[in-house]
């Protein structure tokens, strides 16, 4: 046999189509059973075995439960976006109709706020929290540091290690 028909990268395609053409029906019904849109569900469903084609995963024992959890993942920061559109929607709700930004502006923001998102979702849970007590809140880094029952010093390193992260977003 070849070695380009025996090589870890046909293993792999392999064991995705088999997991693709065994699997996705039931995983886009349980996602549009979750769901109640089947729209949602193809896009997630697809989101879902994207991610595992990506991976490079070679062997799989329990392929439901391993697309129930790559799925719930990919669903729960679905769900994160979903809320962070609508909490910027309530927002322009409020705003007198000439402050209303346009429709494309509209579009360039939410992207935005979505890195951030995925930005601050990718820092220790501490150093997030002391970067938005910080930023969105207003709070001194003292006071930080009292709330988190941390030192001043580890607030300004967490506070450091959150503007590099918001830095390398910018980049």
């Amino acid at each position: 046999m070849s070695d380009a028909l025996t090589s870890p990268h046909n293993n792999h395609l392999a064991v995705i189509e088999a997991l693709y053409s065994g699997h996705h029906g039931w995983l886009y019904a349980t996602l549009r059973k979750k769901l109640g849109n089947a729209m949602d569900a193809a896009d997630l469903t697809q989101d879902t075995f994207t991610r595992i084609l990506a991976s490079r995963v070679a062997v799989i024992e329990q392929p439901r439960a391993y697309l129930s959890c790559v799925a719930k993942g990919i669903l729960v920061n679905w769900y994160q976006r979903k809320a962070l559109e609508r909490a910027y929607l309530d927002a322009l709700a409020l705003l007198p109709a000439p402050e209303v930004p346009s429709p494309e502006l509209r579009f360039i923001v939410l992207e935005t706020l979505h890195e951030i998102d995925a930005m601050l979702d990718a820092l220790p849970p501490l150093v997030k929290r002391a970067f938005l007590l910080s930023q969105i809140s207003g709070l001194k880094y003292d006071d930080i540091a009292e709330q988190l029952g941390v030192s001043l010093i580890t607030v300004k390193r967490y506070m450091k290690q959150a503007f590099v992260q918001c830095l390398m977003l910018v980049e």
